[in-house]
């Protein structure tokens, strides 16, 4: 198969527990060809989506890990797979880059995660599909209902609808000085919606990433758990990563998920579960691929590709 992965610049890579690096890893490993792109590079003209793709090597070493060939202008759909793996931020690049992904689909192009379902996917949003699942949760711009929602639940998260890796979380507290400004700042004055949720104590036992590929659960998850004095469990806010099996509830989530979100194209999506609550559903880059793996022996790599290769009759 000819895989392109349309990523963040290779050189920014930490390869010794990015997931994408892992994937290309797996891939190269059974013969497969590795491609790469970078979302500058797409473009359409006279009816058709091409990218300069340049041909990927793993070099085995770990401080210069790839070599590229020389960039050729390729149709997306002359590969037999193209893989989104760029990192947020969600921002309208990011969108437009969906667009361009969604048209190269229409002319035979094998895109995952499905663009469609990536934008039609907010990462917080998404939840709100499975209220069975969620802790109290409240989705607003209007500062009156934010204080409504504290002084009922007495403690709360507020975050952004577009965030990622922790950023611009908060936790706030009945008689927080700081509430107003916090408000103020993350909804820029009444101008941006942002998320509220009651503070889920359990959090101190770890922000679980349950992954879901090709319509089926990992077995393990990795529990995110935060670093003393802090409430985020991310990896990137500083959490330390401990791999678990799925709980029961665990498994029941993710069951439950699994199947709605793959017929919507979506063949790795990872699910953020605190206690027994879902609080996030991410589409656009999932991780912790290593971590598990490491931690475990199970190779999530593995059954990636094996999806892939299942998904595009590679097998």
């Amino acid at each position: 198969m000819r895989i392109a992965f349309l990523i963040d610049p290779p050189e920014s890579f930490k390869i010794y527990k990015d997931s994408t690096y892992a994937m290309m890893r797996e891939a190269a490993g059974r013969g497969h060809e590795l491609h790469i792109l970078q979302q500058e590079e797409l473009a359409w003209r006279s009816g058709n989506v091409s990218a300069a793709t340049q041909r990927l090597h793993l070099t085995g070493d770990t401080g210069v890990w790839f070599r590229l060939d020389t960039a050729q202008t390729t149709a997306l759909k002359d590969f037999d797979a193209v893989l989104m793996r760029k990192d947020p931020p969600f921002d309208m690049e990011y969108v437009y880059s969906t667009y361009l992904l969604e048209l190269a689909q229409k002319e035979g192009a094998c895109v995952f995660n499905d663009p469609r379902a990536i934008r039609d996917c907010n990462e917080k949003m998404t939840i709100a599909r499975f209220p069975q699942f969620t802790a109290p949760t409240l989705v607003t711009r209007n500062a009156g209902l934010i204080h409504g929602f504290l002084a009922e639940h007495g403690d709360i998260i507020l975050k952004p609808l577009d965030g990622m890796g922790g950023s611009s979380v908060f936790r706030v507290q009945g008689g927080d000085p700081n509430l107003n400004v916090i408000i103020e700042t993350l909804t820029q004055f009444g101008a941006r919606t942002i998320m509220a949720q009651r503070y889920i104590p359990e959090i101190t036992a770890g922000d679980k990433r349950v992954l879901l590929i090709g319509g089926k659960p990992v077995p393990y998850a990795l529990a995110r758990i935060p670093k003393p004095g802090e409430t985020r469990g991310n990896l990137a806010a500083g959490g330390t990563g401990v791999a678990r099996e799925l709980t029961a509830n665990d498994r029941l989530i993710a069951e439950t998920l699994a199947p709605q979100l793959s017929a919507q194209g979506l063949l790795l999506v990872g699910l953020d579960v605190i206690g027994n609550f879902l609080t996030e559903v991410n589409v656009t880059s999932p991780t912790c691929f290593q971590e598990i793996t490491e931690q475990t022996g199970f190779n999530v790599a593995g059954m990636m590709i094996d999806a892939l290769e299942h998904a595009t009759g590679h097998r």
